[in-house]
């Protein structure tokens, strides 16, 4: 059975993946920060760290990597949005989301990338962006670069990666019914998606659970929109 890591998977869309790659038969393992209770609802293997502690999360990956093998895909998830204007900003509402969007995925994805190499298996991974990433959205200024880079962090690794027939793409979701966007102005939002509608965190799972799948293989370094048409 293959292993697969999702990071921040104890809720939102980050559960939806990790229930959704159990189901098509993937050992998941599931990771949190703290809610650890709620991932291991998700799954019986459950890592818990910090993705900006990059200490914590080298040790963590590691001895998982040592005890049980090499990950077959990783999915990058984990990320929090800290809005406000860009002049509101404070400096810890900017640190915040990037080092847990982009320091996230060097601190999960440094440890694991040679495991997977040497494994000889091929491989997935996929890095969940957003469509502010790719349009930029007003009060996101912090998150909006945060997902842009982790558009060309996976775009660069997936041309590091393709002759070890390991993919590496990204899934931009618009506004999707979480709890991240619980107090977001609902109305003027979906003036901006054609669909009218917001996502489901399913809609965005079946997509990485494609992307995961063996019919997926010769798709990397590709950013797929799951937006209602926003772009």
């Amino acid at each position: 059975m293959k292993r697969v890591l999702v990071t921040g998977s104890s809720r939102g869309i980050g559960r939806a993946i990790a229930l959704r790659l159990a189901r098509d038969g993937f050992a998941v393992t599931a990771h949190c920060r703290s809610s650890i209770d709620e991932a291991r609802q998700v799954s019986s293997s459950v890592l818990q760290f910090d993705v900006r502690d990059r200490a914590a999360a080298k040790a963590a990956l590691e001895a998982d990597v040592a005890a049980n093998g090499a990950y077959y895909g990783v999915v990058v998830n984990a990320g929090v949005a800290r809005d406000n204007t860009f002049a509101a900003l404070s400096d810890e509402d900017w640190d915040e989301v990037l080092d847990t969007s982009l320091g996230g995925f060097y601190n999960v994805m440094r440890p694991l990338v040679m495991p997977m190499v040497r494994a000889r298996s091929g491989g997935r991974i996929v890095v969940l962006s957003s469509v502010s990433g790719v349009m930029g959205n007003r009060g996101q200024v912090n998150y909006s670069a945060a997902k842009a880079g982790l558009a060309g962090a996976a775009k660069a690794l997936a041309v590091e990666l393709a002759s070890r027939k390991i993919t590496v793409n990204c899934v931009a979701p618009g506004p999707v019914a979480t709890d991240m966007i619980a107090e977001a102005p609902l109305e003027e939002m979906l003036r901006l998606v054609p669909m009218g509608r917001v996502g489901t965190p399913e809609e965005v799972a079946a997509t990485v659970a494609f992307l995961m799948s063996d019919e997926a293989g010769f798709i990397t370094r590709q950013v797929i929109g799951v937006n209602g048409g926003m772009v």
